[in-house]
This record gives structure tokens, C-alpha cells and sequence, in this order.
């Protein structure tokens, strides 16, 4: 099954660039800014509740994607600032690195948000982002006993994010 022009889910993912545990978080939203899926492995301070992290993070998405579609040189439509765009219009954002992380972002045209927080030396987390997306599509989506807009409880999806995000570089 393929969904972003990349090959079929195989055993045989995007190769990390380096070895280590560089993944610190990671979130899925659905379009309505719903948190189904956090997973932590690395983020030794925790500073906020589970609700409070869930909303800053989406409002983050929701304020970068505005000012990247507002700042876009080469649309004439604009838009106004804060209006929601469909996945896929007007101008986007991969990631942006701090001093002491790098946030990837993807969106599915479907509006499912994955964000992957990692070491801000990480390289380009874009495929590794298709290819999560891919194992959400396989374990989640396909699974009869899944209904959308409800958090992810499916063990080998988790298992098979967790050894995979373990092994980014």
C-alpha cells in the first residue's frame, strides 16, 4: 500500500543517519486538533499537564501553518491570518530546529497531524514522517476494532513507532 509517492511499507524503512535515540516526542492529531497518540522517550522535564501540552502543541501547528500561508511570495490569495487551510493549499512547513530540538511536522491530506520532536542535529525527518504515517494507515486505520476520533490504543502500532523512532539518527 502506498500513500505519498514512497514504496510499499516493507521491512525495511528510511534509513536513520545515525544511530543513538534522538526521538524525544511524538504527537497525532486528527484534523479537529484531537490528540489520538502521544509517545515519550526522551523529555526528562515535563512542565505542563497532558491537556495543556496537547493544545500548545496544536496551536503551534495552527499559528505556524497561517503565517506560512501568509508569508507565501508566490500566492496572490493570502488569506487572512488565523483562517484554517486545507492540507496540501497554499505554502507549508517541514520543520524549524531550536537550540535544544527540531520539530517535523506532516500533515495527510486527510488532516492527520504527525509531529516528531527530535535532537536538534537530526536530519530531515520527512520520509521517516511518510513512513510513520504509513504504519498508522496499516495498523490503525485498517483495524476493524479502531473507530476514527478516538485516541490509539493498538500495542503493535506503539511497539513498531517505539523501535523505529529508537533507532532515528
Amino acid at each position: 500500500m502506498q500513500f505519498f509517492g514512497g514504496s510499499e511499507i516493507s521491512p525495511s524503512p528510511p534509513m536513520p543517519t545515525a544511530s543513538g535515540n534522538n526521538g524525544h516526542m511524538m504527537y497525532i492529531f486528527n484534523r479537529n486538533g484531537i490528540c489520538l497518540l502521544y509517545r515519550e522517550w526522551n523529555r526528562p522535564l515535563k512542565t505542563l499537564s497532558s491537556q495543556q501540552d496537547y493544545k500548545l502543541m496544536f496551536g503551534l501547528l495552527f499559528s505556524l501553518k497561517s503565517l506560512t500561508a501568509k508569508m507565501d511570495p508566490t500566492s496572490v490569495e493570502k488569506g487572512n491570518l488565523g483562517v484554517p487551510q486545507l492540507p496540501g493549499q497554499g505554502c507549508s512547513f517541514h520543520s524549524f530546529r531550536t537550540n535544544t530540538y527540531k520539530l517535523s511536522f506532516m500533515e495527510s491530506p486527510s488532516g492527520i497531524k504527525i509531529i516528531l520532536v527530535t535532537h536538534p542535529r537530526t536530519g530531515d525527518q520527512r520520509e521517516s514522517l511518510k513512513y510513520i504515517y504509513n504504519l498508522y494507515v496499516e495498523y490503525v486505520v485498517k483495524n476493524p476494532l479502531y473507530s476514527p476520533g478516538n485516541p490509539i490504543q493498538c500495542e503493535l502500532f506503539n511497539t513498531t513507532v517505539d523501535q523505529y523512532v529508537r533507532g532515528l539518527g
